[in-house]
């Protein structure tokens, strides 16, 4: 049987409309096979206090649970981090 990696998961914190959240996935895209990504909507009532929270911020971004950037992707920091993580996994 073939171990499972488990990919990181890239939390996106976004509302509608958001082109900073767009052009943020389309620098995320050549990545896109390396990391989950899992978007949250603040503007859902069960994601209030992430509302309060990222209100004036988004995007913001998330990695495994942990903030790691907000309002553009820095790509050198999301790399190193994501580099991080999947030599934790090997």
């Amino acid at each position: 049987c073939l171990a499972s990696t488990s990919k990181p998961v890239l939390t996106l914190f976004t509302k509608k409309p958001c082109p900073l959240c767009e052009e943020a996935k389309e620098v995320l895209e050549p990545y896109k096979r390396r990391f989950i990504l899992q978007e949250v909507d603040i503007t859902l009532p069960e994601n209030s206090e992430w509302y309060d929270k990222y209100k004036y911020d988004i995007p913001v971004f998330h990695l495994n649970g942990k903030f790691l950037m907000k309002h553009q992707v820095d790509i050198q920091k999301f790399e190193d981090q994501l580099m991080k993580l999947e030599l934790q996994n090997d």
